[in-house]
């Protein structure tokens, strides 16, 4: 599957999310001031292969590394945001202000990602009104006019999954053209709908299946040098 960015470019999912690593390891050495990245420095950081790292980077960024010091970091840093649109703040709205909604709309690192949620939804009227963090919660009557008056086109899902459904329905409805689902269930959406799910429950069956993989690895291991 390939995923349309801010570019001319198609790019598999794969890459993507090596990209995503790139430009967090990448950030980091930029805070720590240094003035150029390379890429086999990045590729044992993450433990991928140089050439691919080298490759990837290629696609991406609009000059070429130095020999033995790579790439200027902070060009490399412009290059992969303006790929990723993180020069390019989109607004969003959150749906559903339990502890997982909570953690999200006081989530800082957003804006450098060029996400900014304005505001939350919720039905309990006693959170109606409240300030968290410097977002306001406002009730789900509510929410087909703040899309229709701002404009916002992302609506993000931290609701349970029961009531996700309808919460997606209803963002639909309203205009919203790009969801982030947090509930733990899919979605069924109109054509042209975008969904992105966050489905947590697999992400720690695979983590626990690789921990008993790499146990059961060791323990033979262990086994062996004692034999």
């Amino acid at each position: 599957m390939a995923v349309q960015m801010n570019t001319s470019l198609v790019v598999a999912k794969s890459t993507l999310s090596r990209l995503q690593l790139y430009y967090s390891y990448i950030k980091k050495m930029q805070q720590l001031g240094e003035e150029y990245v390379s890429s086999s420095a990045i590729a044992k950081s993450l433990n991928l292969n140089p050439v691919l790292v080298r490759k990837d980077l290629a696609g991406v960024s609009s000059t070429t590394g130095k020999p033995h010091l790579g790439f200027k970091t902070d060009g490399l840093m412009k290059d992969l945001s303006e790929f990723f649109g993180y020069n390019k703040v989109n607004e969003a709205i959150l749906v559903g202000v339990g502890n997982l909604g909570r953690l999200i709309l006081t989530n800082k690192e957003f804006s450098s990602m060029g996400l900014r949620i304005t505001v939350g939804f919720d039905k309990d009227p006693d959170l109606h009104g409240l300030q968290i963090g410097d977002k306001y919660i406002l009730p789900m009557e509510k929410l087909a006019n703040y899309v229709e008056r701002t404009g916002v086109r992302i609506g993000i899902i931290t609701v349970p999954a029961d009531q996700a459904q309808a919460v997606c329905d209803q963002l639909v409805e309203s205009g919203i053209l790009a969801i982030w689902n947090f509930a733990f269930t899919l979605l069924h959406v109109p054509q042209g709908i975008l969904v992105k799910n966050e489905n947590l429950p697999s992400s720690l069956v695979v983590l626990s299946h690789q921990l008993a993989q790499k146990m059961n690895k060791d323990n033979n291991l262990n086994v062996t040098k004692t034999s």
